[in-house]
C-alpha cells in the first residue's frame, strides 16, 4: 500500500529528520563536530569522493544538524536537495556567483531587496555580468528582455517592501526559452504559502533568519532545487566557506516545527491590519496582496496558497510623519528584520534597503513616508490598537 503524500503541516514538523535522531530522540541534536573519523582509507575515501553518504568535514558536507535543516526545507518545497547558509545574503549571492560566468547576462526586477539589488548593480558587473533590470510586475519587460537569451533569471515575489508580486509561471516558462536558470526569492511566502518550483522555478532561495526561524534568534539561509545545481552551489560554499553553524541549524529546525501554524496567524493578522489601515485617513496607501485593490491580486490569489504576514503602507505626512508614529508605539517593535513571533516597524532606509542611498530608494519608487509592518502573532485587536494610538492627532 502506497503512503499518501503528507501535507506541508506535517512535513514541517516530521521531514527530513529521521536519519539525524539516533537513540529516536524526538529533536535533532546538535552536534559540533566539525570532522568525523572513518575505520579505513576505503571508506573514508569513498565519502571524500562523494561515491558514499556521511560527513566529513563540516564545511564539505556540513554537520548532521544542518543536513536535518536541509532535508527538511526540500521535502517543503518539493525540491530533490538544499543548501544551507549561515545567511540569507551568503545563499544568495553563492548563489548567483556559483551559476555565473564573465560575459553572463542576468535579467531581475527592480524591486528587489536592497542586498539582491547591490549585487546586480555593483557587485555582478564587476566580474564582467551584465545585469538587466525590468519593471518587476511588467511580465512582457522581462520576456522582451529574455529575448536576447540570458543565463539567469531573477524573481523575488511578493517583493521586499512595496509586497509587489510577479506571476512566477509565465516568467519561469519565459526564462527556460532563453535558456535561463530560474531563481525566486521565497522568503516573504515561505513554503506554507508558495511554492515556486512547481511553478516552474529551478532554484528556490530563502533567508531562513525570517519565518522560517520565527523567532530572531537565529541567522541563516537556505537552497533549494536540483540536485544537480544544488550540488554545484554547495560546492562553491565548499571553497568560500559561508556555512551554517550548528547551532542556528537546531534553532531554526526547530522553528520550521510551527511554521504551519505561525504562518495560519501571520496570514489573518496582515490581512485584518491591512483592512484596518485602508480605512484610516492618516494612511495613503496599503500594500498587501491579499487585498482585493492590489494591483496583482489575481495574480496572487492563482499561485499562493496565503498571503503573507508582511504589508507595507505610506502616511500622508512622509518621514515627519513616519517618525513620529514609530516613536508613539508602545506594543510594536522597531527592529530590522521581519518574519518574528513580534510585530515590527522599519523603514526601507534602515531595514530592506539600507545599502542604497536616499537617492536610490527615491529611484526605485520607494516613498519616503513608507513603513514596513512584519505582522506577528499577537492578538490582532492589540495590534491595531497600537497603531490607533500611534497614529491619534
Amino acid at each position: 500500500m502506497s503512503t499518501p503524500p503528507l501535507h506541508p503541516a506535517t512535513l514541517a514538523v516530521r521531514a527530513g529528520e529521521d536519519d539525524y535522531r539516533p537513540h529516536a530522540a524526538l529533536a535533532v541534536p546538535i552536534e559540533f563536530g566539525i570532522a568525523h573519523g572513518y575505520p579505513d582509507m576505503d571508506s573514508w575515501e569513498q565519502v571524500a569522493r562523494g561515491e558514499a553518504a556521511g560527513p566529513l568535514y563540516a564545511r564539505n558536507t556540513a554537520h548532521p544538524t544542518s543536513l536535518a535543516l536541509e532535508a527538511k526545507l526540500a521535502a517543503l518545497e518539493g525540491a530533490a536537495a538544499a543548501v544551507s547558509f549561515g545567511s540569507g545574503m551568503a545563499a544568495i549571492s553563492s548563489t548567483l556567483l556559483a551559476l555565473l560566468q564573465p560575459g553572463a547576462r542576468v535579467v531581475a526586477g527592480k524591486d528587489t531587496y536592497g542586498g539582491s539589488h547591490y549585487l546586480f548593480q555593483h557587485t555582478l558587473p564587476q566580474w564582467g555580468v551584465q545585469v538587466t533590470l525590468c519593471d518587476t510586475t511588467d511580465a512582457a519587460a522581462f520576456e522582451a528582455a529574455l529575448a536576447g537569451g540570458c543565463e539567469l533569471l531573477y524573481l523575488e515575489s511578493p517583493t521586499n517592501p512595496m509586497l509587489k508580486v510577479q506571476d512566477i509561471r509565465r516568467l519561469a516558462a519565459a526564462g527556460h526559452a532563453a535558456g535561463a536558470v530560474v531563481v525566486i526569492d521565497n522568503t516573504f511566502a515561505t513554503p506554507v504559502n508558495q511554492n515556486p518550483l512547481a511553478l516552474g522555478a529551478d532554484l528556490v532561495l530563502h533567508s531562513a533568519t525570517k519565518f522560517l526561524g520565527g523567532h530572531a534568534d537565529a541567522m541563516g539561509g537556505v537552497v533549494c532545487g536540483s540536485r544537480e545545481l544544488t550540488e554545484r552551489i554547495r560546492h562553491y560554499r565548499e571553497i568560500h566557506g559561508a556555512c551554517l553553524d550548528p547551532m542556528s541549524a537546531f534553532l531554526i529546525l526547530r522553528g520550521i516545527k510551527t511554521l504551519a501554524l505561525r504562518m495560519r496567524q501571520h496570514n489573518d493578522n496582515a490581512l485584518a491590519l491591512a483592512q484596518w489601515l485602508q480605512q484610516h485617513p492618516a494612511v495613503t496607501q496599503v500594500n498587501y496582496p491579499g487585498l482585493p485593490q492590489h494591483p496583482q491580486h489575481a495574480i496572487a490569489r492563482e499561485q499562493m496558497q496565503g498571503f503573507g504576514g508582511v504589508l507595507s503602507f505610506e502616511l500622508a505626512g512622509g518621514d515627519a510623519a513616519v517618525r513620529r508614529l514609530l516613536s508613539r508605539c508602545q506594543l510594536l517593535l522597531r527592529a530590522a528584520t521581519l518574519g518574528t513571533v513580534d510585530t515590527l516597524l522599519g523603514v526601507p532606509s534602515t531595514t530592506s534597503h539600507v545599502e542604497c542611498s536616499a537617492e536610490e530608494r527615491v529611484a526605485l519608487g520607494i516613498p519616503a513616508g513608507l513603513v514596513r509592518c512584519s505582522v506577528g502573532i499577537e492578538d490582532i485587536r492589540d495590534i491595531i490598537a497600537d497603531l490607533q494610538q500611534a497614529l491619534a492627532e
